[in-house]
Order: structure tokens, then sequence, then C-alpha cells
């Protein structure tokens, strides 16, 4: 039997190596920028069309690289920031592997046009598939001028799995927003098919969140910082007013660098314990910073994950300091924070010494709720119990129908807490009036086709939108006429409302914005009417706390019979309970 094992070509290593890096234009996009931040840019442009599919374009006034240099950084393996297997263990800059130009070159169209500061010409090389196609002389400005072209033009399995450019284009502003957020001091530029998007100044990192989030938020914001001398921490939390329902304002830096960490997320989302409703999350900016020896961020292929040697130090440190900010600012209970017992601990923790004492904890159901089950309903459960609620509406005879004639004798009462008690035979059952109704509302919006009608308003209004916003804007905005929506941009990212669709109230209308832009992406079309639809039914719903007439009850009552009283929301909450009475008898 011959032998089946051999070296793969150079040409497809180099396209499997790159599936590590590459995994969409947004990788690139991370990639050069943080090449031109080592380089020592203080200006640094990016530009991309179709949403980095056919052009990514990063330019910097850097130091710019030899003709030798910009041959030598596409070659894999190559870097001018390790020289030992020690440096591995100690890096303060941001790309460092080696690989990232080799891969991108190896998946895409390069080219690069550079020259160092005083040199007479720069060098021009192109690349194409990580074939070296040519290399000459050029004249060109300092710094560094990279294009990357076509992507994928050479993989066309990968490019096909690539997004629709609304999506791919939300990864690069994240990259972007990242890069930027980390960089205060530098000035950063985006164009997405030749539209400018951000024209960040170098400014205090207050200023640089405001310019990327908008106005709205500089108010929310709540400075935060702690020095213990080996780590310091800084930055920014909103107040609860600022959190949001889905992910996507949470960062943490260190030592400059972009990070996840679930666990450290949920330091500070414990600082807002007994703020914050159930399912909302925090919003905030923090940056650590520490030896680079006591960290090691070469774990993740994006380098986008952090281990840290002291974590449960930095997670008592982030949770602590965060809550004696909410407490500085009136927005937590505060103790005398001039000598936090929790601090004293910190101060006299050394590296690698982050003991191995647990913080006391009083854990404490402050969300408890009758209409909530013991355990949580999880993912797929309510995907199920969703589904299970589209069927009821549809078979009638699996209904729980209380009234089957027009005339019931009933028997109801409005609890404290806004509940309802229902008599009804031998069934006592605790009513959540809001939910039924949302329901009841969400059933005719179904079933009814939206008419579009408008209403005027006496005074515009105006939404101040932020950058991530006026693009989630122009993905949506062709829809908004037939909605019922006047809307024009008045100037810079300024929406104009003029006239909202019957039924919405003026004083809803910001919010409505707000809700509808909250979400990440809408990656197709009926998924943004779906979302517009459920977000119209809560603002036409009322509240359990709305319904204090016993009329207004019974008629909510009839109308969600008529869907066959679901025990459920899509979302897998409960509408109403049933009272175990025969457990209550024995109480007495």
């Amino acid at each position: 039997m011959s032998d089946i094992i051999q070296l793969l070509p150079d040409h497809v290593a180099n396209q499997i190596a790159a599936g590590e890096v590459v995994q969409r234009p947004a990788s690139i996009v991370k990639e050069l920028l943080e090449n031109a931040i080592d380089a020592g840019a203080t200006k640094i442009e990016l530009i991309v069309r179709e949403a980095g599919r056919n052009l990514i374009q990063v330019v910097d006034d850097g130091v710019g690289m030899s003709e030798t240099d910009a041959r030598m950084a596409f070659e894999r393996h190559a870097t001018s920031k390790i020289r030992t297997t020690e440096d591995i263990f100690k890096i303060s800059t941001k790309g460092f592997r080696g690989e990232a130009l080799a891969s991108i070159a190896a998946v895409a169209q390069v080219e690069l046009k550079t020259k160092k500061e005083g040199a007479a010409v720069g060098t021009n090389i192109y690349i194409e598939g990580g074939g070296l196609q040519f290399q000459e002389p050029v004249q060109t400005v300092a710094g560094s001028n990279f294009c990357v072209k076509n992507l994928f033009y050479n993989v066309p399995a990968r490019r096909k799995f690539l997004k629709n450019n609304n999506v791919e284009f939300r990864h690069i502003m994240d990259e972007f927003h990242r890069v930027a957020l980390a960089h205060e001091n530098l000035e950063f530029s985006l164009f997405h098919d030749d539209d400018p998007v951000f024209r960040l100044r170098k400014g205090s990192q207050m200023q640089r969140i405001v310019e990327i989030f908008g106005r709205k938020l500089h108010p929310l914001l709540i400075p935060v910082k702690e020095d213990l001398g080996w780590v310091k921490l800084d930055g920014f939390v909103a107040k609860p007013e600022g959190a949001k329902k889905v992910r996507g304002e949470q960062f943490l830096f260190v030592n400059g660098r972009f990070f996840r960490s679930p666990y450290l997320n949920k330091a500070v989302q414990e600082a807002f314990e007994g703020l914050l409703l159930p399912g909302l999350i925090p919003t905030f900016f923090l940056y650590l910073e520490l030896d680079p020896q006591k960290i090691d961020v070469n774990i993740h292929p994006q380098k986008t994950e952090v281990k840290f040697e002291d974590e449960h130090v930095i997670f008592a440190l982030m949770r602590s300091t965060v809550k004696k900010a909410l407490g500085i600012y009136n927005i937590a209970p505060s103790l005398d924070f001039d000598r936090d017992p929790q601090m004293d601990i910190f101060k006299t923790a050394k590296p690698g010494e982050g003991g191995h004492f647990r913080m006391p904890e009083i854990n404490v159901d402050r969300n408890y709720n009758p209409f909530l089950e013991e355990k949580q309903v999880k993912t797929a459960e309510i995907e199920t119990l969703a589904a299970m609620y589209h069927q009821d509406i549809e078979a009638a005879p699996s209904k729980i129908n209380l009234f089957e004639d027009e005339d019931f004798d009933e028997d109801l009462m409005r609890l404290p807490n806004g509940y309802w008690l229902l008599n009804k035979g031998e069934k006592t059952l605790m009513l959540d009036l809001g939910r039924m109704h949302r329901l009841v509302v969400a059933e005719k919006n179904r079933t009814k086709k939206q008419s579009g009608s408008a209403h005027s308003l006496l005074f515009s209004l105006e939404y101040h939108m932020n950058e991530v916003e006026h693009n989630k804007y122009k993905s949506i905005k062709k829809f908004l006429p037939e909605l019922g929506f006047d809307i024009k941009i008045a100037h810079g990212n300024v929406l104009r409302i003029d006239a909202v669709p019957e039924g919405l109230k003026e004083t809803q209308v910001m919010k409505f914005f707000g809700d509808l832009f909250e979400i990440m992406e809408y990656r197709t079309d009926d998924q943004f009417m779906e979302f517009y639809n459920t977000q119209w039914s809560k603002m036409q719903s009322k509240s359990r706390f709305d319904f204090i007439y016993k009329k207004d009850a019974e008629q909510v009552i009839r109308d969600f019979s008529e869907l066959g009283f679901p025990v459920y929301l899509p979302n897998g909450k409960r509408c109403f309970i049933e009272l175990p009475l025969e457990e209550l008898k024995n109480k007495f």
C-alpha cells in the first residue's frame, strides 16, 4: 500500500490558516486598524465598499515600512514584536502573531503602498491569492496604505456564506468601535460606499464614547476609577436608565485591547443588583491596566479573550468599584467609601497572591413573581411555548373556554398588587390582565392588515441618532411611510418626525424608536416587521395596574377567552395561574 500522508501545497495551507484569522470582512478591519496603531499612527482612515466584500482600505500616518519589511510582512510567522518565547508573555502591542497579513493575502487581492519618514521613495507591493505579483518603487506619503480587494474571490464557498451587507457592516462597525474606544488620543475616520460614517477627533474617554454612541448617553454616564498600584480600573457605567435589553454596549479593555469575558461581565451585573429589571443589561465602558506579564492574550486566534493570573481578584475589584461609583452618585445605597473593607482586601493582596478568599454572599430572590415558574423556562422551551400558543389560536377544541355563553356569573376581585382573582366553578385563577391584554392586542393586529393611516403632529419631534442608529435607520426607512410615519433627516443625525400612525401617542414616539433601534440587526425584512408589530402591540397594551374598573376587566377576560385562554405569552411568561385550593385549605 502506497503512502497517503503528504504535505499540503503552500497556497492550500495558507487558505486553511486564513480560516482562523479571516472569518469575515470585520476580521480584516480589526487586523489592519491594530497594525496602524502599532505603527505609531495619529490619524487612521478606514474605507469600505459593499460592507468589505469589494474593498477594505486602511490609510495611516505611521512610521511606514522599508522595501524589505514590506515584503517580509506578508510572510507567515514574520513579526517585528517577538524575538524569544518569553516575549509572548509580555505583549504590549496589538498584532503580534506574524500571520495576519499572510492569511489576508491568501484569500484576497492586496496592494500596499508604504514609505518611511524621510525616505526619498516608497514601495508598492501587490499580492494575489498569496502569490507576489510585483513590487516596485512608488511616490507616496509617509505611512502605509493597505487595500484589500475582492475578499474570498478564490474561495467562493466562503464568500457565499457571508451575510447581507447590513449584517457584515454591523460587524465592521463593532470592530471599529472597539479600536476607537481604546484609543481616544487618535483620530479615526470611517467611510462606507463613499459616505462618511464617523469622523472622530482625539479627546477624552467621555468625548469618544459620546461621539460614537450619541449625546443621549452623556447625562447617564457615571465615572468609575480605582488604583491599587498593581492594577488600575477606570471608565464609565451608565445609570440604570441606560440599560439595554440586548448586548452591544458592554465594553471591557485591558492595556488598550478589547476583550470578551462573560465572567467579568457578571461582576458588573452583580454591582447593579436590585437596580435593574430582570432581563436588562447594564451599559459600561471599563478599562483595566496591569503588568502585561500578568495576562495571556494569546489564547484565541482573534485575540478577543484574555486569561488573568488573578481573575477572581479582578472580578471582586470590578464589582466593588462599580458598586462604589453607583453609591457615590446616589444610584445605590452607599457606605463610608473612604474605608471600604473590600478594598482593604485588594490593597493587601499582591499579584499572584490574590488569595483564595471568597466574598460572602447572601442570595435573595428579589424578583419573585407568582407568574414565573420556580425553574426559568429555557430558550428552547420558550420557542416550544410560542409554537403551542399559535397552535392554540387555531385549534379551538383544545382551548380552555370559561365562558361558553354570553351570560356568565363570575366572581371577580382586584388585589392591591394589580392582579385579579377570578372564581369560575371549581377554579380560582389569579390573572395578569396586562399580559392578557397584550395577547388580545397582538391578535387583533395580526388578523387585521396595517392601515398605515397617519396622524399629523402639531409640532415636529426630533430624534437624535448616533451613528449605529443612523445605519439601522437606512435599512428600515423604506417601511416607515407605508406604516404611517412621515420622517425626514433634518440635519446631521437628527430625525424630524412630522406624522405617526394612528394609535401611537406623541409621548410614546421616542421610546418606540429607541426600542426599534435597540435590536442589534434585522437580518430580514420579515424580522423587522415581526419586531415592529411586537413593539406596536406593547405600546397599545395596558399594564395590570391600568385595570381598575370591573367592567374593563370583564371585557379583557371575554376577549382573552375568545383566544382560548392560552396560559403563556410567546416568550414563556404566564398570563394566569390556578390557585391550589386544596393546598390553601391545609394552611388553616
